[in-house]
């Protein structure tokens, strides 16, 4: 369910002309969005991908974001991407020395629920965020976020959703 509320969520990030959702406030290379799906707040912390790799692929948009639902009192941190990913192979997300092993479904890669306390407090605390996955096409992929704002991101987020 809550797949299908982010990919609703974020095709409207990704159409800002036929969007509904509001921005809220930006925190250095974090945005936050409020956003109404399905009757629920939804409140995202996002940031766009600044390094991609190999540098030959046509990436197209890359985001990383963690989502409030107010019926959830866990955050939900994602990859979002323009293409397909492995949904066999496990990617990760490394911040801080620590790794967090990352599931993929169809455009997106999702940190498992038993990690997603855990991993925001790591993007909180750190600076950089590296994710690795595969494409459907076999291409090992890399991205690296700033985590400059994210703190104060996150915190908004998640308080405007609680």
């Amino acid at each position: 369910m809550k797949h299908c509320i982010i990919a609703v969520a974020l095709s409207l990030f990704f159409v800002p002309a036929a969007s509904a959702y509001d921005y809220v406030a930006g925190f250095n290379k974090w945005s936050v969005f409020k956003d109404t799906v399905n009757g629920e707040p939804v409140c995202y912390a996002v940031t766009r991908a600044e390094d991609k790799a190999p540098k030959s692929a046509d990436h197209g948009d890359v985001v990383f974001f963690v989502s409030f639902f107010r019926s959830s009192q866990l955050p939900q941190s994602s990859l979002r991407v323009s293409f397909d990913l492995r949904e066999d192979l496990k990617g990760k997300a490394i911040v801080g020395g620590r790794s967090y092993a990352l599931y993929a479904v169809g455009k997106e890669a999702f940190v498992t629920n038993t990690d997603e306390r855990s991993i925001e407090q790591s993007l909180k605390r750190g600076s950089e965020l590296r994710v690795e996955t595969t494409s459907g096409r076999n291409t090992e992929v890399a991205y690296s976020f700033s985590l400059s704002g994210s703190s104060n991101a996150i915190d908004k987020a998640r308080a405007l959703c609680n």
